[in-house]
């Protein structure tokens, strides 16, 4: 039985762990971000190349089962991923991790929502954590900006007035908490990214009152199989049957 695990989270990596040496899986990673943890086992980095390079990939290399463990944000790929595996009639599971309760934060839709809401809210100080891809809605904005992200944005993304802080987690409340404090933090922005590795920021900033501006996640593909744990994950696959799927659609191929 081969598997595609596609991955990138540390979810991704226990449970391309846990299933090491009982099938074979191979991880798939973005390649946007230099020097990644890998997981245990094969790993290709990069694109696919689309949908019709995925479909192309994924009966090249006769997989039987997907599992979609990528950032709950990564919605192109599980897009195009619940798209193929539906023609090809290939299993597939989303790992989902549990959404944070959003508590009293104001809850977005976007990256440029949320600066919005920043301008209106005339917020001054803000810890800006959605990643590098989120950055460049806050370009045009006159406040100033704790930049967290593993990687730079490209500087023709960045505010006017910013500090960067190139970190990768996890973070404990303590640490939070004096970051918040020693920059004066008057408002995080941040994504609902789920998951105990980023969560302290949340905790840190519900002590010192400091507002939080929340970007929703974007809604899964209609009708894909969900998952919270690592544990219901690995039992997916444990169950899924081990004759190989033949590749749906191949008389179609010139």
């Amino acid at each position: 039985m081969r598997v595609l695990l596609l991955g990138g989270t540390a979810e991704a990596r226990t449970l391309a762990a846990r299933l090491h040496g009982r099938v074979d899986v191979i991880s798939s990673l973005a390649g946007r971000v230099p020097d990644p943890a890998l997981p245990v086992g094969p790993v290709r980095i990069g694109g696919f190349g689309g949908v019709e390079g995925l479909r192309k990939w994924l009966r090249d290399e006769h997989i039987d089962a997907v599992v979609d463990a990528t950032h709950p944000f990564a919605a192109t790929i599980t897009a195009h991923t619940a798209e193929v595996c539906g023609e090809l009639e290939l299993p597939y599971l989303v790992l989902a991790r549990p959404a944070w309760d959003s508590g009293d934060a104001v809850v977005v839709s976007s990256d440029v929502h949320a600066a919005e809401v920043v301008a209106s809210q005339r917020f001054s100080r803000i810890f800006l954590t959605t990643g590098r891809s989120g950055v460049a809605a806050f370009a045009e904005s006159d406040a100033w900006f704790l930049i967290r992200a593993v990687t730079a944005p490209d500087p023709g993304m960045l505010p006017r007035h910013h500090q960067l802080l190139l970190s990768r987690g996890p973070y404990d409340y303590d640490g939070e908490y004096a970051l918040l404090q020693e920059h004066r933090i008057d408002a995080l922005v941040t994504k609902n990214s789920g998951g105990d590795m980023t969560r302290a920021k949340l905790d840190a900033a519900a002590a010192l009152e400091v507002p939080v501006v929340m970007v929703d996640r974007p809604p899964l593909p209609a009708g894909v199989m969900t998952v919270g744990t690592v544990d219901e994950a690995a039992e997916w696959v444990r169950l899924r049957p081990r004759e190989p799927i033949e590749d749906a659609g191949r008389d179609e191929q010139p």
